[in-house]
């Protein structure tokens, strides 16, 4: 068996509310599975755990006083094609904007030759930014879908795949039929089954592109093969009107979904900005998870999403940076985007409603882009913190040299964790391991 170790500083969630730092610790991985088999805790002497050790079966990082250990982030919800053109056409709000920029474009991905060009640059930037996990959206194009499954495995990022659904409401070039929706999407299914750090996940765009023959049609493939499901929900006011009218039926927008068999323990939903209380009631008791993406709800003016209401109920709730209605590839990103969103809120409750409003804390925005993001995807006994048994999915933050980050000497380890989060950047990363491997980071590979 050969082992790293590591001896230092190592910050991460154990719950929400919990957010605990270990100074002298001693973490040691598998380098053959991976993952972590020994986490202990005030190990000032290193070398006395490591005599009865042959030196010959281990490596050891011995951090310095401005570098510690972080989880991989968990990004919940992201667009890989629409990587494309992220950071420009967000005069729009949301169905203007997918008709005017998203369609257009990914449609373009029926060439897998661009699909190869494009998903390698998403993938790449994406693990440079520390996202270790990331769950994907692609196009509705097979073979395009199985090269982003097989950039994502060549790369070494760990991912949940969808191949999204559209057969009614759409362009007519960029639509599919019902049937070769459902046919292409077991295909797709068997073909990313066999891939070891990708899953596949049924992905209706949303309700207004999917015919209610094909929301059954995708359920029953999700149930069939035990898989996750995701889709956007009350995003936009306008897209709720639109959905309405197209299943009057539903009681709401919501029910759309669990009139199809689409909301379970597995299922997980985009945005939710105006979910009615009967809504977030039902989310409740399916146990589904919600992917705030703050950044996208600010650019195309959807609204602000109150996510307190959610971690007070006890829902799931993961960050997504939702390239491309979020102009961000990076999940330090969507951390100061839910702050501000939950600022904002605090401030609506004192000027307005005047009532008290608590913000998201430190320890609330690390366990939503990290531990937290794990839950919503069913992935919390495996990646997420660094409890012994799980993948070593894990960012060196290094706040020395010439990155983002200036110490004056005086910073506390939670002071060094709080200015990597709202003033670091993928040069304070400078190395980026999924599955004990290391896939990216600042530092030159040697």
């Amino acid at each position: 068996m050969k082992l790293s170790i590591f001896h230092g500083t190592f910050i991460h969630s154990l719950s929400v509310h919990e957010l605990e730092i270990i100074e002298n610790g001693l973490l040691t991985v598998d380098r053959d599975t991976g993952n972590i088999i020994g986490l202990e805790r005030n190990v000032v002497y290193p070398d006395d755990h490591l005599k009865d050790l042959d030196p010959a079966s281990y490596e050891i990082h011995r951090l310095l006083p401005h570098q510690f250990l972080f989880p991989g982030f968990v990004d919940t919800h992201a667009h890989a094609p629409q990587y494309v053109f992220s950071g420009s056409g967000m005069q729009l709000q949301l169905l203007d904007w997918l008709e005017t920029n998203v369609f257009p474009v990914e449609s373009s991905f029926k060439d897998t030759q661009v699909a190869k060009r494009a998903y390698h640059k998403v993938v790449s930037r994406f693990l440079r930014n520390g996202t270790t996990t990331c769950s994907w959206f692609a196009t509705i194009h097979l073979e395009a879908c199985k090269v982003l499954v097989d950039t994502i495995e060549q790369l070494g990022q760990r991912a949940y795949v969808g191949k999204v659904n559209m057969d009614q409401n759409s362009p007519e070039y960029y639509i599919e039929t019902t049937e070769a929706s459902l046919k292409d999407t077991r295909a797709f299914i068997e073909y990313a089954l066999e891939k070891r750090l990708v899953t596949p996940v049924v992905t209706p765009r949303f309700a207004i592109t999917c015919s209610s023959p094909l929301l059954h049609g995708l359920s029953a493939l999700a149930a069939e093969f035990d898989l996750p499901i995701q889709t956007h929900l009350c995003e936009n006011k306008n897209e709720i009107k639109f959905t309405r009218s197209l299943f009057p039926d539903s009681a709401h927008y919501t029910g759309v979904y669990a009139d199809h068999g689409l909301l379970n323990a597995k299922a997980y939903m985009a945005h939710c900005v105006h979910l009615t209380e009967a809504e977030i009631d039902l989310i409740k008791e399916k146990d589904v998870g919600v992917a705030h993406c703050a950044n996208s709800n600010f650019s195309l003016q959807s609204g602000v999403c109150d996510v307190r209401q959610f971690l007070e109920k006890g829902i799931k709730v993961g960050l997504g940076t939702d390239v491309a209605g979020g102009f961000a590839p990076s999940m330090l990103d969507a951390i100061r985007s839910s702050f501000f969103a939950s600022k904002v809120c605090l401030i609506h409750h004192r000027d307005v409603l005047d009532k008290p409003y608590n913000h998201l804390s430190t320890a609330e925005l690390v366990y939503m882009a990290t531990l937290g993001g794990a839950r919503v995807l069913n992935l919390d006994e495996k990646i997420g913190n660094f409890a012994v048994g799980k993948a070593f999915d894990c960012l060196m933050v290094d706040l020395g040299g010439s990155g983002p980050v200036d110490l004056m000497g005086h910073e506390t380890k939670l002071e060094m964790l709080e200015k990597f989060l709202f003033n670091g950047s993928d040069q304070s990363l400078s190395d980026v391991y999924v599955q004990g491997r290391r896939v990216a980071g600042a530092r030159p590979a040697q």
